[in-house]
């Protein structure tokens, strides 16, 4: 069960009336949820309980920009919290109408506002009201044990090679850790860019390799199937057990228990690497063997390697990034 802290919202503070139609290019970046106007403010995730289809509903309201919403409806609750996958989810396109925005599918439309979103049946009768919540991952801001080595805490990145400080304290892409690691223990938070034009592999791109040669995934994939190729996946590995993936501009987390391969003298492999992923406090991969290295950066080896952050020119940035040699 998610054990995650949220927060109920009865309203939504950022709104902007000079934004409410995104002009932006397909790769343009918001960084801000002011900067991302209604389209930003109308998105996110939502609570409650709708009596004629069974009980605990959630939904997933993802912004398109221009206007436009994917709205997904899930049986059970959020993923990681109750979420019934088998059952099947329901879905419907929303565009904005004034202060709110409106969508219509086979036998049910809905209603999105700033702090609810109602659903109606064929007759417009209303059968329920899910309230906007704001999860938090429940280890949000972890402080490194006395025996883990703090390789960011946004004071400097001295621990990496080719690091860049932003002007509010975080990591930039595109950099690699001096120290080089075997078996060990990480912690990392990340904030993907709101880029709402932006699909796909474009959209919030990065990834944190562990040892320079394995990757988890880094991406906006909120409220997408959660593929291999999505946030939290191993490429070409292993898709999450569930897609934790949290609204784009949303603090993140990754608690991640890594073992490496094992060589005999010879120098050949004897064992793959093994690694248990936590996103948001959530296992989404439980002791997965790792049978070879991802693409994009080193090739598997019987060394030490760094923890390498990855470059697809994407504003993601990163903090409290420590770790625990085993």
């Amino acid at each position: 069960m998610f054990q995650s802290t949220l927060m109920l919202l009865p309203s939504v503070i950022f709104i902007s009336s000079a934004l409410c139609c995104l002009t932006s290019s397909a790769d343009e970046a918001f960084l801000t949820p002011k900067d991302g106007g209604q389209d930003y403010a109308l998105q996110g995730e939502f609570v409650g309980i709708v009596e004629p289809w069974g009980g605990a509903y959630a939904a997933q309201v993802i912004s398109l920009g221009s206007e436009e919403f994917d709205v997904f409806l899930l049986p059970g609750g959020l993923p990681g919290d109750g979420f019934r996958k088998e059952i099947g989810t329901k879905s419907v396109r929303a565009r904005i109408d004034g202060e709110w925005a409106r969508g219509r599918s086979d036998g049910f439309s809905v209603k999105l506002e700033k702090a609810s979103l109602s659903i109606y049946d064929a007759s417009d009768k209303i059968l329920a009201e899910l309230i906007k919540v704001q999860r938090q991952s429940p280890t949000l801001g972890a402080k490194p044990p006395k025996d883990a080595s703090v390789l960011f805490d946004g004071s400097n990145a001295d621990a990496f090679k080719d690091g860049k400080l932003t002007d509010e304290k975080t990591l930039s892409v595109g950099c690699e850790t001096k120290e080089h690691f075997l078996d060990h223990q990480l912690h990392i938070e990340f904030r993907t860019p709101y880029m709402p034009l932006s699909r796909g592999q474009k959209r919030g791109n990065s990834g944190v390799y562990l040892q320079g040669y394995y990757e988890v995934q880094v991406l906006d994939s909120f409220g997408l199937e959660g593929k291999d190729n999505e946030c939290g996946g191993i490429y070409k590995v292993s898709e999450p057990k569930f897609n934790m993936c949290f609204p784009p501009l949303s603090w993140q987390t990754y608690d991640i228990d890594f073992v490496a391969a094992r060589y005999n003298d010879q120098g050949s492999k004897v064992t793959n690497a093994h690694v248990t992923v936590r996103h948001n406090g959530v296992v989404i991969h439980q002791d997965l063997e790792l049978p070879t290295q991802t693409q994009g950066k080193n090739k598997e080896a019987n060394a030490a390697g760094p923890l390498f952050l990855q470059n697809h020119k994407n504003p993601v940035v990163f903090r409290n990034i420590w770790v625990v040699k085993k």
